[in-house]
Parts: structure tokens; C-alpha cells; sequence
């Protein structure tokens, strides 16, 4: 059993940490307080390659194994979260359209996708359909060579940079809704659809979440993902997998920033004569950071490796999504109280992180879907837990 990184895997998050560093550290307090998009950022990241992480090289892009996809959102997200999420939707996109679209939809998007020429994200969460795919509304009605599209999605990343941007619709009313839904390539030009409003937002700032409306968008047929009907909630769903692996890893990066602050505070905040990190309350606070992120961090490796051997990890992605993400909350709380007063100010980084947490419990399926998907893998006899 070997818990190392490759020579390469460790010279690859090397790069990562002194970009992250050197460029998103130092801008990351002030750019988040403006809410302002991190374009200067995203151009670097286009130039180390960061949109091709899941296009296959033969389309130009990185395709790296998915424990250094992992390290990408943890390395970011220790910086700035906001951040990783322009490079999350998109490389979820990427990894359908590479696993699932058809070879002319993979030459005409791909190559593009992958130096970020082209940028994408995806759209499935609707005002009154997130955890529930199946419940969605946004209707796609066949019309000789094109679908006319009308719904509304929400929550949608790089939506003002999607093109094209994938959208789960309804194509077929009649059928069990689990058979009736497919993915559409929907160009965002087209007339009828439109960016509306961003959404307020506790954190995860930076980059946008925003409302989409498709209103009668006439999209050509061969827009369908892989050119079959009713395949789209499979589609996402295992795309969704590779999603869970993104989020854990980002929350792996939220504790780590969290610990790291703390454990610098205590160390050169004196009480009383000598450092916080001298009392035994604060100390076993630390020691309790530290183990918890430890453990997440092995969980996503874990759920990552296992996905780089081909097997399904709907449960390992669950448990890793689900445990990074509580713990990088408890990691960011308990870095604020340490921190004391000093926490809760603007002019220290753990405030921002104790906003941009709670999201890693939300996103790509709540905490609560995970425990049952956890639960019926265990329970159904199809998944289990030892050696």
C-alpha cells in the first residue's frame, strides 16, 4: 500500500503551490471583497494548460490522472476558492463531452475546451429542481432538425463564458423521467437565451452563479449529447462522480488554508505571557484540525485513485465529498475561534474561508444525498466497507 505521490504527481503540486502562491494568494482578500472576476488569473491558468485537465491529448489537452485533478482544486482552493470554481464546471463538461459525446462533437469542441479558447460550465440545478435531477422542468420538443428549448436553470457557473454550454432538458414527457432526459450543446448566442441575474451569494465570489432563461431556443439536433435521446441523467450522473472528486478536493484546500492560519495565529499570539498554542484547549483544537484534514485528504486520494483504476466510486466520491466538506466547516469555525475577535475581521483570511465552506456541502449533491447514496450502496450489498 503505498500513500505517496508519484515523482511527477508531487513536481506537477509543486507547480501548482507556488502559482497559487505567487498569483492568487496575495490578491485573493481584496479581489473577493470586490466581488470581481479573477481574469487576470484565468489567463494563466489557460497558459499552464489548467482547462485541458480532463480532454484527452489527442484533442490537446492534459488528461491527468484524477489524484493530480484532485490536487488542481486543492492547491487553488487553499488560495481562493472562487477561483476553482471557473475551472470545476468546466472540467466536468470536458470530461462528459470527451466520455459521452460523439467523435464530431468531441473534434469541434475539445481542442478549444482544452487551451481555453473556448470555456464551458453546465446546467442542470433549476429554481425548483437541485438534489431531485429528475424533477426538472426545461422542456426540449423535437421540430424536424432542431429542439426548441424553453426553462429556466440556476446556479450556473461560467455562464457568461459557456460556449457551448451543456443543458439537462426533459425530451421525452412520456417516458419514466429517468429515460426521458437528455443533455443538450446549446450555443449560448442563439436567440432566446439569456444570462439574467447573479445571484446573491454568502461566498464564493469572484465567479459567477447566475440564472439562465431558454426561451423557444431553436438548437440543431445534432447538439444532442452523443446523439441519443434519453441518455442525459446518466450522463450527468456519472459526470457528477468526477464533480464529488472536485469538491472533496476543494474542501481538503478550504481545512488546509483553515489549519494553516490557525497554527500560525497560535504560534505568535501570546496570552498571558507565552502563545495561545501553549494552552491545551487551543492545542487539541489544532491536533483535532490537523487529524480531520488528514483524513479527508486520504478519502479523496482514496476516491480518486480508484477512479484512475476504472471503477465505479458513486460511494468512495460520496464519502469523500460528504467528509472533506464537514470538516473543512468545523476547520474553518474552529480557525475563527482561535483567531478570537481577529476572526471575524475582514483583515484576516478566515472569515472568507468560514463563507466559502458551507458551498462544499451543498454543491455537486448535499451532504444528506450523499449519506443515501452512501447508505443504499451499503445496504443493497452492491458496495462494502474493510479489506
Amino acid at each position: 500500500m503505498d500513500f505517496d505521490l508519484s515523482d511527477e504527481q508531487r513536481q506537477f503540486r509543486s507547480t501548482l503551490r507556488s502559482f497559487v502562491d505567487k498569483r492568487i494568494v496575495p490578491v485573493a482578500a481584496r479581489w473577493e471583497r470586490e466581488d470581481r472576476y479573477p481574469t487576470e488569473i484565468v489567463e494563466e491558468m489557460k497558459r499552464m494548460g489548467l482547462f485541458g485537465l480532463t480532454v484527452p491529448g489527442e484533442y490537446g489537452g492534459l488528461e491527468v490522472d484524477k489524484v493530480s485533478f484532485a490536487l488542481v482544486f486543492e492547491e487553488i482552493s487553499r488560495g481562493w476558492m472562487g477561483v476553482a470554481g471557473v475551472l470545476g464546471s468546466h472540467s466536468l463538461s470536458c470530461w462528459l463531452l470527451a466520455h459521452h459525446g460523439t467523435e464530431e462533437q468531441r473534434r469541434r469542441y475539445l481542442p478549444e475546451l482544452a487551451t481555453g479558447a473556448r470555456r464551458t460550465g453546465i446546467a442542470l440545478t433549476e429554481p425548483d429542481a437541485g438534489s431531485d435531477l429528475q424533477g426538472i422542468r426545461t422542456r426540449a420538443r423535437r421540430d424536424g432538425d432542431v429542439y426548441i428549448v424553453s426553462g429556466t436553470k440556476t446556479w450556473i457557473t461560467n455562464a457568461r463564458h459557456a460556449d457551448p454550454l451543456p443543458v439537462l432538458v426533459k425530451t421525452d414527457i412520456t417516458e419514466p423521467a429517468h429515460r426521458g432526459m437528455s443533455i443538450l450543446l446549446v450555443d449560448t448566442t442563439l436567440p432566446g437565451f439569456t444570462v439574467g441575474r447573479d445571484l446573491p451569494k454568502l461566498g464564493y465570489r469572484g465567479t459567477e452563479s447566475c440564472e439562465v432563461r431558454l426561451d423557444e431556443v431553436r438548437v440543431p439536433a445534432d447538439a444532442l449529447l452523443g446523439g441519443v435521446e434519453g441518455r442525459g441523467l446518466q450522463q450527468a450522473l456519472s459526470g457528477l462522480e468526477i464533480g464529488r472528486i472536485n469538491v472533496a478536493a476543494r474542501a481538503v484546500g478550504i481545512a488546509q488554508a483553515a489549519y494553516d492560519a490557525a497554527l500560525d495565529y497560535a504560534r505568535t499570539r501570546h496570552a498571558f505571557g507565552r502563545p495561545i498554542a501553549e494552552f491545551q484547549a487551543v492545542a487539541a483544537k489544532l491536533a483535532d484540525m490537523a487529524t480531520e484534514l488528514q483524513a479527508a485528504r486520504l478519502l479523496t486520494y482514496w476516491a480518486a485513485s480508484r477512479a484512475d483504476a476504472g471503477q465505479r466510486v458513486d460511494m468512495e466520491a460520496g464519502m469523500a465529498k460528504y467528509f472533506a466538506s464537514e470538516t473543512a466547516i468545523r476547520a474553518a469555525l474552529e480557525a475563527m475561534r482561535i483567531h478570537g475577535g481577529h476572526g471575524y475581521s475582514q483583515e484576516f483570511g478566515v472569515e472568507r474561508l468560514y463563507r466559502d465552506a458551507p458551498l462544499m456541502a451543498i454543491g455537486e449533491g448535499t451532504n444528506e444525498i450523499q449519506r443515501t447514496i452512501i447508505a443504499r450502496a451499503l445496504v443493497s450489498g452492491e458496495r462494502a466497507v474493510g479489506w
